[in-house]
């Protein structure tokens, strides 16, 4: 079991991560430290990264990328997935994240 010691409790973790990725909508993308943020765990993207890599694939876990729209290495359907939900990248191959990176913090009562 992974143990973090300022997370009390894992399982809740996951969940919350789960419960933002769930959101994201069709079309915006996320980054790894945004979502650690939202759930209260700043400096944990990593520990996001890592819940996300076992997470069922009801969740759209192709909506998050890193802090500067880099994809996951070894994972090319992602790109082929944001692209046909309209994500567009730059010529670096990042996804342009002035353009599609999501902000719940704007809607009111989402995540507050």
């Amino acid at each position: 079991m992974l143990k973090c010691p300022d997370i009390p409790s894992i399982a809740a973790f996951r969940d919350s991560v789960y419960s933002v990725v769930a959101a994201i909508p069709r079309g915006k993308v996320m980054s790894y430290g945004q979502i650690s943020d939202l759930v209260d765990a700043p400096g944990h993207a990593r520990l996001v990264g890592h819940v996300l890599s076992g997470a069922p694939a009801i969740y759209p876990c192709h909506r998050v990328v890193n802090s500067v729209g880099r994809t996951v290495p070894g994972w090319p359907e992602q790109r082929q997935l944001l692209e046909k939900e309209g994500v567009g990248f730059k010529s670096n191959g990042h996804v342009d994240m002035k353009r599609f990176r999501w902000d719940p913090t704007q809607l009111p009562d989402i995540f507050m």
